[in-house]
């Protein structure tokens, strides 16, 4: 059994000045955590959150209520040293997405109150790459999808992230209250800015002078987030029951965790930098760091992994072809497209990140990571590629992870083993490979014509598709110890 340090709740009724887009295990992995720290090191209770789930699992709103709006959070350095905290500073959560039979927002007024109270100051949100509903190349709002088009149809009783924020921002217009802050803590270069853009494209398809105050008015700061939280699994709920703790509301995360935030927030906010919070004039170096180099590794792991039967990220990185090629693509490929703060040392950045790889306790499974990736690959592999491109340099690593990804989509591992293939153009991408089969020379450059994916400049690089389509032969030819091997050789 390992050694286990328990941190208990401090007890405070609190106030809730924080709304929290996204309740789900991120957010009571990483913010929330945050928020306690910080309640219980100065004592100060104004900072409580009210949690809601815009999602269809209302049965996490219905648990937490049961549990008193009390769980807890184990952080493993290992499998050898946990630390369990006990977290309580969500006050109120909330449901608004669709129930089991189909219906919406059992509590949205109840959110859409709470986000119209003058004290409420701050607004977060962990809802995915998908939740604002932008074109992940473009940044264009998705106005022909189905949830923007009620949103827009009927936007006081909205479905979509975006559409509550103009619902409830156009609420405090009227009632001449200030407006909240929009803090995104997504992982998407320049969220504060994508959120920004979501919610004035929406607002402008309602009414152009809410749109205009919003785009004066409201502050939308960037943020970068990072711990490893994997989703939970029967495991993990016995060996928490093994420490004694019986929480079936319970997440399990690593225990390293960061937070920088760029620090614009006129209504005010906690003093979050007494407990480790790294509050800062301009994040997106952070965040293009940690989208290329962390979030691009495992994206590499996901779908390279999942393809030769790998299950965990701590399994992939156990083979050293495939730490090999994370060396080379955070060091060859990443690395050179970043400008960071001078002493930042990017080599002692990937070697912590594999350390935090190699972490067996968390049993981070690969499919979870390779869900929605036509949303994620853009911030993660090919905006860097563009620029490694322009500078003259290579991106056979990047190349390969494309290939997989292509080979991904196609529902079978390379084995033949079927997978759920888990993302909003899921039907789309298989279509071309229903359409295109093993035709490599059609298949590869019909994918990169997509351009809700892939950047049209990067598309007509004859380069890249031709380093694609060789990663892809290769890797469906001689697998993925082939591939690997082969890239070596470049």
């Amino acid at each position: 059994m390992p050694d286990m340090t328990r941190i208990p709740s401090a007890e405070a009724k609190g106030e809730i000045s924080i709304v929290h887009l996204g309740l789900g295990a991120f957010h009571r992995a990483h913010q929330a955590v945050y928020l306690e720290h910080y309640r219980q090191r100065t004592g100060d209770t104004a900072w409580g959150v009210s949690s809601a789930n815009l999602r269809s699992s209302v049965g996490l709103v219905d648990a937490l209520r049961e549990a008193g709006l009390r769980y807890h959070v184990a952080e493993y350095a290992d499998s050898e040293h946990v630390t369990v905290r006990e977290i309580g500073v969500i006050k109120e959560a909330l449901f608004s997405g669709r129930d089991g039979n189909g219906h919406w927002g059992r509590d949205r007024e109840a959110l859409l109150a709470r986000l119209a109270a003058s004290d409420t100051h701050l607004v977060t949100l962990t809802v995915t790459e998908k939740g604002y509903f932008l074109n992940p190349a473009s940044g264009e709002l998705l106005i022909d999808d189905p949830m923007i088009a009620v949103d827009i149809a009927m936007p006081t009783q909205p479905r979509t992230a975006p559409g509550l924020l103009v619902e409830a921002l156009a609420r405090r217009r009227v009632q001449g209250l200030a407006p909240f802050t929009v803090l995104s803590c997504d992982n998407m270069p320049d969220n504060g800015k994508r959120t920004r853009n979501a919610v004035i494209q929406l607002a402008k398809r309602r009414d152009t002078a809410l749109a205009e105050w919003i785009e004066r008015e409201v502050a939308f700061p960037c943020s970068m987030v990072d711990r490893i939280v994997p989703a939970m699994t029967e495991n993990d709920f016995t060996r928490l029951a093994e420490l004694g703790i019986e929480d079936p509301n319970a997440v399990v995360g690593e225990a390293f965790s960061q937070w920088v935030v760029e620090d614009d927030f006129p209504q005010g906010r906690p003093a979050w930098e007494v407990d480790g919070v790294e509050m800062v004039a301009d994040v997106a170096p952070f965040e293009t760091m940690k989208l290329r180099m962390l979030n691009g590794s495992h994206s590499l792991l996901a779908y390279l992994g999942a393809l030769d039967g790998i299950e965990t990220v701590a399994e992939a990185v156990s083979r050293d072809d495939l730490v090999a090629l994370l060396r080379r693509y955070m060091l060859d490929e990443a690395a050179p497209t970043l400008t960071m703060p001078e002493g930042t040392d990017l080599t002692a950045y990937a070697e912590q990140l594999l350390r935090r790889f190699a972490n067996d306790s968390l049993r981070h499974r690969l499919q979870q990571i390779a869900m929605d990736g036509s949303q994620k690959l853009p911030q993660r592999w090919l905006h860097g590629a563009q620029a490694r491109l322009a500078a003259g340099g290579e991106v056979s690593c990047t190349a390969l992870g494309v290939a997989a990804w292509i080979r991904y989509t196609a529902s079978t591992d390379l084995s033949g083993r079927s997978h759920a293939v888990d993302d909003p153009l899921a039907e789309r991408l298989a279509d071309l490979h229903a359409r295109h089969g093993n035709n490599v020379a059609a298949l590869v450059p019909a994918f990169l014509a997509v351009e809700d994916v892939f950047p049209p400049a990067l598309a007509a690089e004859p380069c890249f598709t031709e380093a694609v389509m060789a990663a892809y032969t290769t890797l469906t030819q001689q697998g993925l110890a082939g591939a690997l091997a082969s890239l070596g050789q470049a």
